[in-house]
């Protein structure tokens, strides 16, 4: 970023000799030495108490997070309950292949009620499952449990072999069948390592099975139904103040039913609680939100036993009975409604009861009879009908605080920072008197460079922020660096910012519905995301107080918004007319009526266009993006014009301006969110944030006219020759950012700087007369923008030092693209 000409210290060395250099050489600290910032400290003054429950992590099973990823089970669809429900292309055989003859029964001869299928094996038949991704992960020398519930005549053999295509894992087990159901095991140890194993149950009588399953013996902290133990350490490491869990989308979509005969076994529900508690074999299947099975073997029991082996406090969230993640509905159920309140009730209780209640007895059945020190509890999830919702969360609140006085009951505001929907529930919980409020976004790195003091104008005595859900959208060690920036913010402000996790955590590469995420796994590996180090280096090293701090800034360069203009859509079919774009001095730089041929467009997204009629159309209603664009990057100080008519699909139109290229952008929004609101959306190097926000929707064959009023920074928005909206795009993306904490344990100064830019940043420090000893441990990340962490290679990685050149005032130089903690000792 252009700064202003001065005279500036450098090395000519590579990236990690600069490291090594700044961390070793003490850098004199002369009046005269030019510098690029300065930051102060000022010691003896106190700024907001930070809680050790600040950071934590988000766990919602998307991605195959659970079942194929934290969930250590290996078996895929191991009780045969897959369903065209889950996903259109499952069947009950899904992950399994069959020798001979078998088919999956749904009557009464089932395990249980809950338990709704099972497989009838052949005489001399067998199945074989595949497992996740490229197969069954077994490692030489490790132990394998063995499990499955079976019926069948006495003296029916069940044997059981782990195989690749190489030949045999482990010496196959044999199993006696004596008659009903019960559950057989057996143990294997792997001779060999491979991630390609398949488990084959062959049988030499016709048998019923159920419940086939095969767990590593080494689980996290060797718990039973237990969690993989490489994910569970990765996270563990980050030292998270707390875990919410179970979502998220899966929390406030789909049926509020229960899994019963009543309700027709539904197989589209919300995360409910009890259906995940008690033996395995009697938990619920469920169909999960993000296209897939749940069968609910991680369930709340093992989300609080996970926490509580953390030291993490337990958050969970329950379904508030409207719909969110664009279902968008209020059930009126009185009774469903009273239901939910009192399982919410029985939640609590089951963390908190004595083993002599009711639920505290069903946990301590479970193997903890002690409770699990539940304090706060999420009601609802980024729903889009503020009211609606609302006036339900204040049932569940006045039903828990009248039981449970002191839970702190966590309420939300919506799923954007910004918009009609988020004032309108900040107003709702600020007049309620809300606890804390839940708000989730995903930025782009800019949006979150440019908003660092989004909460230093937050109200001190309103209700205190849980940042549920935020991510600036890329893995790049660019948008750690953007999230690092915004944390200092969160810091800062920890006095209103009480609790904050980034989302989501986990992604199995080969099952991916989001990006970008925290940690990323396969079946042989995991690995940490730049994203990931960033949260790492702020968990670990928080501080128990912030000890004020400025810092002078960047000279802020920017001229008028510039760009090329653009038609797209989004999963609908749109016609567009009369494109026209006049320069503010009144003379035309672009004219189309379409009335020849498209060749003043430019095709750079997906879809198909034509001319059609005298329009140009885009055809495709399920293509996402498909932007063409037409002018000149440089254009500046224009109007744009355009006719637009929706002739089928989702949602509604895009028009584009500021295009610089693809990633680069400004576009009106018109329809979107499932042709629910409009919002205008900048991208800027390819991650998206949204400036301004409206309820409204698009109808199909209606014909609209859009105008577009460019003026230096200055837009201002024409729908059929109203004002829509304005906006001026002209807050600094600053990419120097610090702040200071102390740590209450050690007395160590904490000294947090973000240097977000491709140039070092050496800088004067003033530690306002503190008295400190001469070292400080440092921890850097430093990396191109665009290194992305992989399974095979992670370039950026934290690397440890010391610098020897503390004194009350001193100058340091932060690398280019850089996160850098120093740790100082006071004396």
């Amino acid at each position: 970023m252009p700064r202003t000409a001065r005279t500036r210290w450098r090395v000519g060395l590579t990236t990690t000799a600069l490291l090594t250099a700044a961390a070793l050489v003490p850098a004199p600290a002369h009046a005269e030495d030019v510098t690029d910032y300065t930051i102060t400290v000022d010691p003896a003054a106190k700024g907001a108490k930070i809680d050790d429950t600040m950071y934590g992590v988000f766990f919602e099973d998307i991605n195959r997070a659970a079942d194929g990823g934290l969930y250590a089970e290996l078996v895929q669809n191991r009780s045969f309950e897959y369903s065209t429900a889950d996903n259109g292309s499952y069947t009950p055989l899904t992950s399994w292949t069959v020798g001979g003859t078998a088919q999956v029964v749904n009557d009464a001869g089932r395990l249980n009620e809950r338990n709704r299928n099972y497989l009838s094996l052949g005489a001399g038949s067998s199945v074989t499952n595949t497992g996740y991704n490229t197969g069954i992960r077994v490692e030489e020398g490790k132990r394998y449990d063995f499990s499955v519930w079976a019926r069948a005549e006495a003296g029916t053999t069940l044997t059981v072999g782990l195989k690749d295509a190489a030949g045999t894992l482990a010496t196959a087990r044999q199993v006696a069948v004596k008659g009903g159901w019960a559950k057989y095991k057996a143990t294997f140890t792997a001779t060999r390592t491979s991630n390609r194993g398949r488990l084959t149950v062959a049988s030499s009588g016709a048998a019923a099975l159920d419940m086939v399953s095969l767990f590593p013996r080494e689980t996290y902290k060797n718990q039973p139904n237990g969690l993989r133990k490489d994910l569970a350490e990765k996270i563990a490491a980050l030292k998270p103040g707390f875990v919410r869990f179970p979502g998220g989308c899966l929390v406030n979509t789909g049926s509020m039913e229960d899994y019963s005969e009543a309700s027709g076994w539904q197989r589209k529900r919300s995360y409910q609680w009890k259906d995940t508690i008690g033996p395995v074999e009697e938990r619920a299947t469920n169909a999960n939100f993000w296209g897939y099975n749940q069968s609910y073997g991680l369930g709340y029991y093992e989300y609080f036993r996970f926490s509580e082996d953390i030291g993490a406090m337990p958050l969970p969230v329950v379904p508030a009975l409207v719909t969110g993640c664009g279902q968008n509905k209020a059930t009126d159920d009185e009774a469903l409604l009273k239901r939910h309140i009192q399982d919410t009730l029985d939640l609590i209780e089951f963390a908190n009861g004595p083993a002599t209640s009711k639920w505290g007895k069903v946990r301590a059945e479970m193997g903890h009879p002690k409770p699990f020190h539940l304090t706060h509890i999420g009601v609802g999830n980024e729903e889009n009908l503020p009211k609606e919702f609302f006036a339900r969360f204040e049932q569940f609140r006045a039903a828990i605080k009248a039981k449970y006085p002191d839970i702190t009951v966590i309420s939300n505001s919506g799923p954007d920072d910004a918009g009609t929907t988020f004032d309108t529930a900040w107003q709702l919980n600020r007049e309620g008197k809300v606890d804390m409020v839940d708000e989730h976004y995903y930025n782009s790195p800019n949006w979150f460079l440019q908003n660092n003091d989004r909460y230093d104008s937050y109200d001190r005595n309103g209700p205190k922020v849980f940042l549920g859900e935020y991510a600036s959208q890329g893995n790049a060690w660019k948008n750690g660096l953007a999230e690092a920036a915004f944390m200092t913010g969160l810091e800062r402000n920890a006095d209103v910012v009480k609790l904050a996790s980034y989302a989501p955590l986990l992604a199995n590469e080969d099952y991916v519905q989001w990006r970008p995420d925290m940690i990323w796994f396969n079946n042989r590996a995991s690995w940490n995301s730049a994203n990931y180090e960033v949260q790492k280096l702020f968990m670990n090293n928080v501080g128990d107080q912030v000890v004020p701090s400025k810092a002078t800034t960047t000279p802020n360069v920017s001229g008028p918004i510039t760009g090329a203009v653009g038609l797209s859509t989004w999963a609908t079919s749109a016609a567009y007319d009369d494109v026209k774009v006049t320069s503010a001095d009144g003379s035309t730089l672009l004219g189309d009526d379409f009335s020849g041929d498209a060749s003043k467009w430019k095709h750079v997204g997906g879809g198909s266009w034509s001319i059609q009629d005298g329009q140009y159309v885009q055809t495709d209603a399920a293509a996402e993006n498909t932007m063409v664009t037409a002018g000149d990057p440089a254009w500046h100080d224009y109007d744009l014009h355009v006719k637009a008519t929706k002739k089928s699909g989702k949602e509604g139109f895009l028009v584009a301006f500021g295009v610089k290229d693809t990633g680069n952008y400004y576009w009106w929004n018109l329809g979107g969110w499932n042709n629910t609101q409009s919002a205008i959306e900048q991208a800027v190097d390819g991650g998206k944030g949204t400036l301004m926000t409206k309820p409204g929707s698009i109808e199909t064959g209606r014909a609209y006219d859009i105008d577009i009023k460019v003026r230096g920074r200055q837009v201002t928005l024409y729908l059929d020759g109203k004002e829509w909206g304005s906006f001026k795009d002209d807050k600094p993306a600053e990419p120097f950012r610090q702040v200071v904490t102390k740590d209450a344990q050690t007395g160590d100064l904490i000294v947090k700087v973000v240097n977000a830019q491709s140039t070092e940043a050496r800088t004067a420090v003033d530690l306002g007369g503190a008295k400190v000893a001469s070292t400080a441990r440092v921890t850097t990340l430093a990396a191109d923008q665009d290194a992305v962490n992989t399974e095979t290679d992670t370039p950026v990685s934290p690397v440890s030092s010391t610098f020897r050149g503390v004194a009350d005032k001193f100058t340091y130089t932060f690398p280019a693209n850089s996160v850098t903690f120093l740790r100082i000792k006071q004396r």
